[in-house]
C-alpha cells in the first residue's frame, strides 16, 4: 500500500523507519508546506515523491493511505482535505482540537465512505489485550483505583507552548492517560475533577485529573511538559496491584500480591517500534473496504475529545480558533 505523509516533524522520524520494515507498505510520498523541506525529507527518508503542498499529495491518485503528522490544530482541515479527495487517513493524536470537529469529521467520512482513524498507538498494541486479560482474570481481585502518569521535558518545543497550535500537556500527553483509563475502565464516568498549572503562554503545563466512575472506581491521572515521569500505570486490587511499565508504549506488566511479592511478570512481545500495529490494522481494514478501525473507532476518539473539552472548560482554556 502506497503511503503518503503530511508533515515532516519529529513523529515522522520515529514512524518512517518502522514503515520501511513492513513488507506491505511503501513510503511513497511526503509533503511539506515548502518544496525545499519536502525534497529534503524525501531524500532523507527515501520517499519516491515530494510535494510542496498538502493539496498536491492528497490529489495524487497513487496515494492509498495518508498519515497526518502535523500539529493538533491542523488535523481538522487536513482530514477534510483528504476526505474530499477520497483518501483514507490515519491521523496523529490528538484527533482534532475538540469534539465538535471530531464529530464533523466522522460525518464527512461516513458520507464519502472514507476510512478515518486516530493514531493512538497504544490502542493497537498487543499490550492492551495482555493488560485486560490479566485484569479480567482476577489476578489482583476487584480493582478500585487506576493511576497513570505521563510527563516529558518538552516545554522547549514551540508547538507545545503555542495556544494557536492547540498546545499544552492535555492534547499532547494527557490524551494517552485518558485513553489508558478508558481502555481499561471504560467510559461510564460520573464526574471529573481536575487541577491545572498554566504556562506563561496560557496553555496547560501540568495537570492532575481524577475520573470518578459510576461503579465507584477512580482513575487518577497526571500529565506535564516539564519533567520526565516514570510513565507507570498502576491498578490497585483487593489481592494486590499490577504495574504497567510505560503507558505510552508498555514494555512489561508486573503483578504483586498484598505483601509486595512479585507474582507474575509478562513481557510484551518483541516489536519493531510499536508504530507498526496502527499501520498494519489500518491497511488491513482499508483492504477489506472498511471505514473505521476496530481498535480506535471514531466513537472512542470523539468520546476522549469530549472528555478533554469538559476538562478545558473547567479550566477556562479556549484555543484562539475556538473563539471565532
Amino acid at each position: 500500500m502506497k503511503i503518503g505523509i503530511l508533515g515532516t516533524g519529529g513523529i515522522v522520524k520515529a514512524t518512517v523507519p518502522t514503515l520501511k520494515r513492513l513488507e506491505n507498505a511503501e513510503c511513497y510520498a511526503i509533503a511539506s508546506r515548502t518544496m525545499e523541506r519536502a525534497r529534503q525529507a524525501a531524500e532523507e527518508y527515501g520517499f519516491a515523491k515530494a510535494y510542496g503542498s498538502y493539496e498536491e499529495l492528497a490529489a495524487d491518485p497513487e496515494v492509498e493511505l495518508v498519515y497526518i503528522a502535523t500539529p493538533h490544530s491542523c488535523h481538522y482541515e487536513e482530514m477534510k482535505l483528504c476526505i474530499r479527495h477520497k483518501k483514507p487517513v490515519l491521523c496523529e493524536k490528538a484527533f482534532t482540537m475538540n469534539s465538535g470537529q471530531a464529530k464533523e469529521i466522522r460525518e464527512l467520512a461516513a458520507e464519502a465512505g472514507v476510512f478515518i482513524a486516530e493514531a493512538i498507538w497504544t490502542r493497537y498494541m498487543p499490550s492492551r489485550k495482555l493488560i485486560q486479560e490479566l485484569l479480567d482474570g482476577g489476578i489482583i481481585g476487584k480493582v478500585s483505583v487506576l493511576t497513570a502518569n505521563l510527563s516529558y521535558p518538552i516545554s522547549g518545543k514551540q508547538r507545545i507552548l503555542a495556544p494557536e497550535l492547540a498546545g499544552g500537556a492535555l492534547l499532547d500527553v494527557g490524551v494517552y492517560g485518558l485513553n489508558f483509563a478508558v481502555m481499561h475502565f471504560g467510559g461510564e464516568i460520573e464526574r471529573i475533577e481536575s487541577s491545572v498549572q498554566f504556562t506563561d503562554t496560557g496553555v496547560d503545563g501540568m495537570e492532575s485529573i481524577t475520573l470518578f466512575y459510576k461503579d465507584g472506581r477512580m482513575a487518577v491521572l497526571t500529565h506535564g511538559i516539564y519533567g520526565r515521569s516514570d510513565r507507570k500505570g498502576i491498578f490497585y486490587g483487593e489481592k494486590g496491584y499490577m504495574v504497567v511499565e510505560n503507558i505510552n508504549n508498555p514494555q512489561s506488566i508486573s503483578v504483586f500480591d498484598t505483601d509486595d511479592n512479585l507474582v507474575q511478570r509478562v513481557e510484551v512481545p518483541e516489536q519493531i517500534s510499536g508504530y507498526e500495529y496502527e499501520f498494519l490494522e489500518c491497511m488491513e481494514r482499508i483492504g477489506k473496504g472498511e471505514t473505521e478501525s476496530s481498535s480506535m473507532p471514531l466513537e472512542d476518539s470523539i468520546f476522549v475529545m469530549g472528555l478533554m473539552d469538559s476538562i478545558r472548560k473547567d479550566w477556562g482554556l479556549v484555543y484562539p480558533q475556538e473563539k471565532v
